[in-house]
Parts: C-alpha cells; sequence; structure tokens
C-alpha cells in the first residue's frame, strides 16, 4: 500500500495519518525517521488497544534516542504492522509504505484542527 504524502496529514510529532472513513492508517515520516538514523526497535500497540489523541502508542529506538510515537486521532487499533518490527530497515526505505498500525476512528467525523497539511508539515520541519 503507498500512500502518496501530499494526501496525508501529519501530527506536529511527525506522525503521519491517513484517514479512510473510519479507518485510519498510522505512519511514521520520513522527517522523523532520518533524525533518529539507524533504527534499532519498534514496539507497537496490541490489538484491540485504545488510543487517545496525543497520547503515546508506540515506541521506537535507535542508536541515537529511544522516542514516543503520538496518536494522532482517537481510536482502536484494528492491525499493526509486525512485518516492520522485524525489519526496520524497510520502514527507512519508504515510511509512506510502511505503516505502523490501523484504527477504527472514535467518532465518525474525528476533529482534525490540530493535523497539519503536507505543505504546512514541510513548513514545520523546516522551522526544526
Amino acid at each position: 500500500m503507498s500512500i502518496a504524502p501530499a494526501n496525508l496529514l501529519y501530527a506536529p510529532t511527525h506522525e503521519w495519518i491517513c484517514i479512510d472513513g473510519q479507518e485510519a492508517t498510522i505512519g511514521l515520516t520520513d522527517f522523523a525517521i532520518n533524525l533518529l538514523s539507524e533504527l534499532s526497535f519498534l514496539e507497537l500497540p496490541k490489538l484491540g488497544a485504545p488510543l487517545k489523541q496525543g497520547e503515546t502508542f508506540a515506541e521506537i529506538e535507535s542508536d541515537k534516542a529511544v522516542s514516543d510515537l503520538y496518536a494522532p486521532l482517537s481510536g482502536e487499533v484494528i492491525a499493526i504492522n509486525t512485518s516492520i518490527s522485524e525489519n526496520l530497515a524497510q520502514l527507512a526505505q519508504d515510511p509512506f509504505t510502511n505503516w505502523l498500525a490501523k484504527i477504527r476512528l472514535a467518532t465518525p467525523t474525528p476533529n482534525t484542527g490540530h493535523l497539519l497539511t503536507h505543505a504546512a508539515y514541510q513548513q514545520h520541519c523546516r522551522s526544526h
């Protein structure tokens, strides 16, 4: 599943989200992956786990740091990409194909006002 970065919404904390009806796919941006450098471990949420917008839903480790990943929207985990945990190089090669989790959104029309468009996210990254 390849997702066009221009069609996504972004959290300022470098997670991307692709909303499709009541479901959404969450991933980590290339900007964040490049900052982390050599990835060594990824802990994903469990199936059925509730996610609350802004709270930690996963953890990623690299040779530089351990970083929390934050849920861009609230929902329930309905799928996890276990192949990424086993081969983190895939995530670095194409973060927009290699998603982390899929959720069923908590509300039919979630408030996405806190999320950034692709252009706004690019500007956000340039300012950091």
